[in-house]
């Protein structure tokens, strides 16, 4: 049975920004309510929903948008100027129906024909989920952490790697539904609490063939299954390389959220000791233009290499494996800018920073939060880089 509750086929990437940019006012609002629920809030929920803004690369037949690339770092950036943690949650759950495009046409019915608005959380590593191979499909058992948005999720997609014995003979992402899957409620965190990112488990679930994607076809080849019924050339981006740029929104969103904060507050204050006028300081000058170059050069890395995979994939070209290594290299860039940009704004709060009630507070833990993730880590992107740059031998079975 088709539920489908609206169609946004013919919304415009103008239109869908311009409903994220109304939502600012409300999400900053309730941010703090997010927080202390460790979940996305049900009327923030209900909201994206009505938005379209979990289907913004949803295949147009299917009712979503069908936009371009770089709408996964957009869209959540400006959702990320009122709640980091929903703007995470929302590049989420939208790259999570790209990469379904990629499925077998009888996966995406089985999710898409039921409800094209069904929600997907996702467990992404690999050495976290087990599979062994059997008639007709896959038997998968694991504990996954970091199921961000998972408790209003019908389905959830769960990386494992494939073992015959001790050898791997493959990396799959198996879709399976609600009922194969338990959530653990584990989400007490120093940061984007609202994510609510909690881990998840499997044991001894069948999962069928045609719901286990194999990644090696993800990385650009153009020959994933579900190719053949979404030809755009968004679902050929190498998914390895730039899925992760879906997050990159909610870390300069979030700064561009403190720097608005900051420029209020500082237009406002005067020194509680001297009486003077923060704005004239050439100190605090110099922060806030720091801080605003951050974020603004963080955007510009990530939009660009958006715009390279996509023109990669519109050549029907394969990205080499140094140039995906240098997106991911500067996407974990792009985040340590945006922290450092947090860091400087919140030094300009002095002692009233270390308040709750001082909203720069929880997007300062939030920056810190997020930057934890893998994708973010420079160490490991940078030095990847570097090796191969170097001459050096890489290797990555699903990049």
């Amino acid at each position: 049975m088709n539920r489908r509750q609206a169609d946004f086929a013919g919304v415009s990437r103008d239109e869908a920004m311009q409903r994220a940019r109304e939502l600012v006012p409300a999400l900053r609002e309730r941010a703090a309510r997010g927080e202390d629920a460790r979940a996305m809030l049900p009327e923030t929920e209900a909201e994206l929903h009505g938005a379209g803004l979990f289907r913004i690369v949803q295949p147009k037949r299917w009712g979503g948008m069908e936009l371009d690339f770089t709408a996964l770092v957009d869209i959540p950036a400006e959702l990320g100027r009122g709640c980091a943690s929903t703007a995470w949650n929302a590049g989420n759950f939208a790259v999570h129906h790209l990469l379904l495009a990629l499925y077998d046409e009888r996966a995406q019915e089985e999710v898409w024909g039921e409800n094209p608005d069904a929600l997907i959380a996702a467990g992404i590593a690999y050495p976290q989920g087990q599979a062994r191979k059997v008639d007709g499909g896959f038997v998968i058992g694991g504990h996954w952490n970091f199921a961000s948005g998972v408790d209003p999720a019908q389905w959830n997609q769960l990386a494992v790697t494939v073992r015959d014995g001790e050898r791997v003979t493959g990396h799959r992402m198996c879709l399976v539904p609600r009922s194969d899957f338990e959530i653990v409620d584990d989400w007490v965190v120093l940061g984007m609490r609202a994510t609510g990112s909690k881990s998840v488990r499997a044991k001894e679930v069948f999962v069928p063939e045609h719901r286990a994607l194999d990644m090696t076809l993800a990385r650009g080849s153009g020959d994933a299954p579900g190719m053949r019924g979404n030809p755009n050339p968004v679902y050929r981006v190498p998914y390895a390389a730039l899925g992760s740029h879906c997050l990159v929104g909610a870390a300069i969103g979030n700064a561009r959220a403190a720097l608005e904060l900051t420029c209020e507050h500082v237009k406002a204050r005067s020194t509680n000791y001297t009486g003077a006028r923060m704005r004239d300081f050439q100190a605090v000058q110099l922060r806030v233009g720091a801080a605003g170059a951050r974020i603004d050069a963080a955007r510009l890395v990530a939009r660009n290499d958006c715009l390279l995979g996509q023109e990669y994939a519109a050549a029907g070209k394969v990205m080499p494996m140094e140039e995906k290594l240098r997106i991911k290299r500067n996407l974990a860039y792009a985040v340590t800018l945006c922290t450092e940009a947090l860091d400087t704004l919140h030094s300009v709060a002095g002692a009233i920073g270390i308040y709750d009630g001082y909203p720069i507070q929880r997007l300062f833990r939030d920056a810190h939060a997020l930057a934890g993730h893998f994708s973010f880590a420079f160490d490991a992107h940078g030095s990847s880089w570097g090796l191969v740059a170097l001459g050096g031998e890489y290797s990555s079975p699903t990049l």
